[in-house]
């Protein structure tokens, strides 16, 4: 999954238009950025990264690279 697509999937869980994020955004600017879309966060993480994040690790996202940042594959 490229940068592009990453966006896409978490523009989808925020229900925002497309490119409406980038990287450099603050989550604290982005009104969708809440519980649902956090727990939609965790179940794409768990399906499409086969990877388990905690409520820790959440909270400390402060941009959406913060969040791209932890989307790949366990090796």
């Amino acid at each position: 999954m490229n940068t592009q697509e990453k966006l896409a999937a978490l523009e989808d869980i925020m229900e925002l238009d497309e490119g409406t994020l980038k990287p450099e955004t603050s989550l604290d600017e982005i009104e969708e950025w809440d519980s649902l879309a956090a727990l939609s966060y965790v179940v794409l993480m768990g399906d499409e990264f086969n990877k388990k994040v905690s409520g820790q690790q959440i909270r400390a996202f402060e941009t959406v690279q913060d969040i791209l940042d932890t989307m790949h594959p366990v090796e």
